[in-house]
């Protein structure tokens, strides 16, 4: 069977969530988002951990025990488990290493990573690196190699990030047999942000062992995100006033910004370059998209995706055709056309990557324009875009 699954998000006992999302609210965000498959987020906090394991058992959708942890070279790595038991073990076993693991949704481990991974394989669960390219908190923002994070523990997978897809990734040697992911790391319940970026994947049931095997096996069938300039680090930008440069702009200046001394982030797509030294492997399809509430927002000229108007043309599309991803993904133009004629031209544009992107770097998201004819857009490369 073939599930939609994002694998990492956040309680609202970590930085920077909203304090509103509780499971219901993720439970309906998922059923509207078209996703059967939800990771947790942080199930090696108590509270969270112990409100996941009392949901009421669903069908249709798998709330998979995962969790994102920062090592001691404050790397970030994403973690997925089998069960919430697993989950509970993993906390004790890494809380000497940790002063914060009781209090934070996203702990601090005083460990590498290797240390890390060793006691998640012993878990039974699987460990990558997040968001692998960004320039905080990132395995490449310190690293090389990947090698050089995990020692002797082969990681089981890579997050992208919403900075970068399969195509950044596929030149770099170390990763030519890492299998991708593509998530929100959303931090709030909302479905602009719930499945912003997800995975595709190919499960013998929905258990959580299934799905676990589908990863290490690398049964992927597509990923599915953001164009990749819309992330907010995919240029190199100071970080204050996200004035961009070019990797040699930067390293003349010293990565210090002559308009107001802020610190220069070097940019995914720079990154990216550095360290891709052979030809782009075979790679399962990356279909590029965005949140249908923002097509909605662009098309009603809003300043919100939040507007009554937006969700009201939202719930609309979402109750005729059935769900988001099958929106953006497979309902024919035609049919979107019989209920919103500008709506529907913004997806056959979005599927056939006729897309203006205005890049985002230093820590503010890119912005985008659909409908290319009518904005005189070039259309963006997507070698994997849909035809409709």
């Amino acid at each position: 069977m073939l599930v939609n699954a994002d694998l990492h998000i956040h309680s609202p006992f970590s930085i920077g969530t909203s304090r509103t999302m509780d499971l219901e609210q993720l439970y309906s965000a998922c059923m509207r988002k078209g996703l059967q498959v939800m990771g947790s987020g942080d199930a090696l906090h108590p509270i969270w951990r112990e409100r996941c394991r009392h949901i009421e058992e669903r069908d249709d959708f798998l709330l998979l025990p995962t969790a994102e942890v920062e090592d001691e070279h404050r790397i970030h790595h994403l973690i997925l488990l089998s069960d919430f038991s697993s989950s509970a073990d993993l906390a004790v076993t890494l809380s000497p290493h940790s002063k914060n693991i009781l209090t934070s949704g996203r702990p601090h481990i005083a460990a590498t990573g290797e240390v890390i991974a060793r006691e998640v394989h012993r878990q039974g669960g699987l460990i990558g690196p997040a968001h692998a390219f960004t320039p905080w908190t990132s395995l490449f923002a310190r690293f090389d190699h990947i090698q050089d994070c995990y020692g002797g523990e082969e990681p089981d997978f890579l997050e992208l990030g919403l900075s970068a897809d399969s195509g950044y990734a596929a030149g770099i040697p170390d990763l030519a047999t890492v299998t991708f992911l593509s998530n929100s790391d959303a931090h709030s319940a909302e479905t602009v942000k719930i499945g912003r970026e997800w995975n595709r994947l190919r499960v013998a049931r929905l258990t959580a062992p299934a799905i676990l095997e589908s990863i290490s096996r690398g049964r992927i069938e597509y990923n599915a995100g953001l164009f990749p300039g819309i992330g907010k680090y995919n240029r190199t930008a100071c970080s204050r006033c996200y004035h961009q440069y070019s990797r040699e702009e930067a390293l003349a200046l010293r990565w210090r910004c002559p308009d107001d001394g802020g610190r220069i982030k070097k940019g995914v797509s720079d990154r990216v370059q550095e360290l891709s030294t052979v030809p782009p492997g075979s790679r399962p399809p990356y279909y590029h998209r965005t949140s249908l509430g923002e097509i909605i927002q662009q098309e009603l000229g809003t300043s919100s995706p939040y507007t009554r108007r937006c969700r009201a043309l939202y719930d609309r599309l979402v109750e005729t055709f059935g769900n988001e991803i099958a929106i953006l993904m497979e309902t024919p133009v035609s049919e979107i056309r019989s209920l919103d004629e500008g709506v529907a031209e913004s997806i056959r544009s979005l599927r056939s990557g006729e897309i203006g992107i205005c890049p985002g770097g230093g820590g503010r998201y890119g912005t985008f324009l659909l409908k290319s004819k009518d904005y005189g857009i070039h259309p963006t490369t997507d070698h994997n875009a849909e035809n409709s």
